[in-house]
């Protein structure tokens, strides 16, 4: 870990608690008949999502793990940001998501304390990954739900590609990061989610580039948040590539996103990019987005239509 990193959370540790507190307080009460949804930016593409009771945790990085992994290194992975909060502090998590294996979207030092503190924990996963989530999780395999998804190719989904647990519905969806990769048995090895909760729908893009026929396949989903990585790709950083900016804000235009927050930078400074291009590409496009704080919270009211 880094003495002092550039970038201090909008809220943290007991702040940021309290606020999710508030929010969880808020929903409960009889005062708000309309359906509502809370989310808040965790750093990276760590999102935590509370709707009516039940709260989801998509791929966390809450640990300083690759800082020490790779410290001394010719890739040093330099934290830019505080921490949000320490995953032992959050136990109130029903399931969380890992949507490929690498460090920042499936963390031992994240996972290993949210089991501890959430004994009833499940955890979403490419059944592709399935001996990686349970090695470094420390899960019950019967807690691990495996997901696969029917490939652009042709290829069929060879495990479920829609479930529901503990009050939400995932979908998976096939993710590129920078290529639709599949294991042996012709499962996907990267996911995407389209996450529903009542009448609101989001899209947890994971790590991806844009690839043939993606938003067809995700438009009839009618979007209410789109949450894309922004980092982009380029081969001196020597690590598999995201979306940049302006590409997150043209996919989140053409899957007809009624928002679109940004995510997958200001965490490593070796793997970054400025959140300006998503914005100016949004603003021409005319594309509703928030760029979030890491801590900040975004809430979503009113959707009462009914959806596909």
């Amino acid at each position: 870990m880094i003495p002092n990193p550039q970038i201090r959370p909008w809220l943290k540790d007991d702040a940021f608690l309290a606020d999710v507190e508030k929010a969880r307080a808020e929903q409960n009460s009889t005062g708000h008949a309309a359906p509502r949804l809370d989310l808040w930016w965790l750093g990276q593409s760590g999102f935590l999502v509370h709707f009516q009771g039940r709260t989801a945790l998509l791929d966390p990085y809450l640990s300083d793990s690759l800082t020490r992994k790779y410290a001394g290194t010719d890739k040093p992975h330099v934290r830019m940001s505080e921490r949000v909060i320490a995953p032992e502090r959050l136990d109130f998590i029903d399931v969380v998501t890992s949507s490929h294996t690498h460090t920042d979207h499936l963390d031992p030092e994240t996972l290993r304390p949210l089991v501890a503190a959430n004994p009833g924990l499940h955890l979403v996963c490419p059944e592709a990954n399935r001996a990686t989530v349970q090695e470094r999780s420390g899960l019950d395999p019967q807690r691990i739900l495996g997901m696969d998804a029917a490939s652009p190719d042709g290829l069929p989904a060879h495990a479920p590609s829609d479930l529901s647990i503990s009050g939400f519905r995932f979908i998976a969806v096939p993710a590129a990061h920078e290529e639709l990769s599949r294991d042996a048995s012709n499962r996907l090895i990267y996911l995407g989610w389209v996450l529903e909760a009542g009448p609101f729908r989001l899209y947890h893009s994971g790590d991806t580039i844009r690839f043939p026929a993606m938003a067809d396949a995700l438009r009839p989903y009618q979007i209410d948040l789109a949450l894309l990585p922004i980092n982009g790709r380029a081969p001196e950083r020597r690590v598999a590539g995201n979306l940049w900016g302006r590409e997150a804000a043209e996919l989140a235009k053409d899957i007809g996103a009624r928002q679109a927050i940004p995510c997958h930078y200001d965490m490593f400074t070796f793997n970054t990019a400025s959140p300006d291009e998503f914005r100016a590409a949004c603003d021409t496009l005319h594309q509703g987005y928030r760029v979030l704080g890491q801590g900040e919270r975004l809430t979503l009211t009113g959707r009462t239509d009914s959806r596909v």
